[in-house]
């Protein structure tokens, strides 16, 4: 099986720790491929292209998931990545925000925490690169990617956090985004597919259509 036809996001979910590890262990016996949590249809998996919902760009994503998530819970819209960013674009406080001067967190510093309590309750242990910091309130942001860097680089933990905001793109919606309104929604990269819930506090409509947003007052449900 070549790697091309696997998510890519080396997230070690199935037990392997790298897509290529897997795709291997798939040539061995076929039945692990179902091992694969972002895999959502399997059509002779020797010779098509899997349709994976992670990654990539996947058109009509939101009907052909009938605006609905892994748990048949409705959502509002799917939140993408900005273009250039290398993952989702997160806002965190560590509950410990001492640990930011504590451990000398800087810009490009490869990082892990867990998003834990009201503000998401993830089970999902995140990863990822610190792109701005600030000390002096221990706010962090940095964009969430999979586990592969942190494995091959090392890496700072920095522990239970509160999710504050999340800034991303707007493809696909099924209502009008309006600011100062509440949605649910789906993040394109979430390993569970869990829709989130959220506040639009910032809003900009971009000329393809889409809308530039940023979304605070996060729970997952």
């Amino acid at each position: 099986m070549t790697i091309d036809k696997l998510p890519n996001l080396n997230c070690g979910a199935c037990g392997y720790k790298t897509c290529n590890e897997f795709a291997n262990a798939v040539d061995m016996a076929e039945t692990e491929l179902k091992k694969c949590i972002h895999i959502k249809e399997i059509k002779e998996v020797k010779n098509e292209k899997i349709n994976c919902l992670n990654c990539g760009t996947v058109e009509g994503l939101g009907d052909k998931l009938n605006w609905q998530d892994s748990l048949k819970r409705d959502f509002d819209f799917i939140l993408d990545i900005i273009e250039g960013d290398m993952g989702p674009r997160e806002t965190i406080l560590p509950y410990n925000p001492a640990l930011v001067k504590d451990l000398g967190v800087k810009p490009g510093d490869v990082m892990i925490g867990r998003p834990m309590g009201m503000s998401c309750g993830c089970p999902i242990t995140h990863c990822g690169v610190v792109t701005d910091v600030d000390p002096r309130n221990g706010v962090i942001k940095w964009c969430v990617t999979g586990p592969l860097r942190p494995r091959a680089e090392g890496l700072i933990d920095i522990g239970y956090y509160v999710a504050q905001a999340y800034d991303g793109i707007i493809k696909e919606t099924k209502e009008e985004i309006q600011l100062g309104r509440r949605y649910w929604f789906l993040p394109h990269r979430c390993m569970l597919q869990w829709r989130h819930s959220g506040l639009v506090n910032a809003v900009t409509k971009q000329r393809d259509g889409s809308y530039k947003v940023r979304i605070e007052g996060l729970f997952i449900g």
